[in-house]
């Protein structure tokens, strides 16, 4: 093999290559459908609200809540977290729909 196509292959094997994205297996695969899911939920039903100061507050609280919890692998934490998003939903679920009736 040629000195330079050496060099690059020792190059490319020690350095990751950021195009490539982890690989993950088919529990995170499937929460991580679960939880983007969920996120379109928590959008669409607050795109039902008016324009509104309310509407942009829920929307950054549900935002943050995402981002905090963004680095999470843990499959268990996963799903707790999951459970109680969409338990705290319902809740505000709720509050929207008195809003839009009201």
């Amino acid at each position: 093999m040629r000195t330079s196509l050496r060099l690059l292959a020792s190059i490319s094997q020690n350095q990751p290559s950021k195009l490539k994205k982890p690989i993950i297996g088919l529990d995170h695969f499937i929460q991580r459908q679960r939880v983007l899911a969920f996120w379109r939920e928590i959008i669409r039903a607050l795109n039902s609200i008016p324009n509104s100061p309310t509407r942009e507050e829920l929307r950054n609280y549900a935002r943050n809540e995402f981002e905090r919890h963004r680095d999470v692998t843990d499959l268990q934490h996963i799903r707790y977290l999951l459970s109680t998003g969409k338990a705290e939903f319902e809740t505000m679920r709720r509050y929207i729909d008195e809003q839009i009736a009201g």
